[in-house]
């Protein structure tokens, strides 16, 4: 089965989750945790742009499953870094 992407209606989001998929390669792609874990760095700042987001909307659909989705991409790049001490 193929995987869709997310179709949330938000140019912030469309623009971000492009920047995040690249990111996301990168880690994926690392060599080592020390390079995932700087690369999971440049994870939590653009994840941020999303949590952060002016025109956030509680009542609006779109804007929940952003923040949701972001979310769970924050506590993925705070476990990585965290990783960097168990080293």
């Amino acid at each position: 089965m193929p995987k869709e992407d997310a179709k949330i209606n938000c140019s912030t989001f469309q623009k971000q989750e492009s920047v995040i998929k690249g990111i996301t390669a990168e880690i994926n792609n690392a060599r080592d945790v020390l390079e995932k874990v700087e690369f999971a760095k440049k994870l939590q700042e653009e994840v941020n742009v999303l949590l952060s987001c002016p025109d956030y909307d509680e009542k609006s659909t779109d804007c929940n499953n952003c923040h949701f989705i972001a979310s769970l991409r924050e506590k993925t790049a705070r476990l990585i870094m965290k990783t960097k001490k168990l080293t």
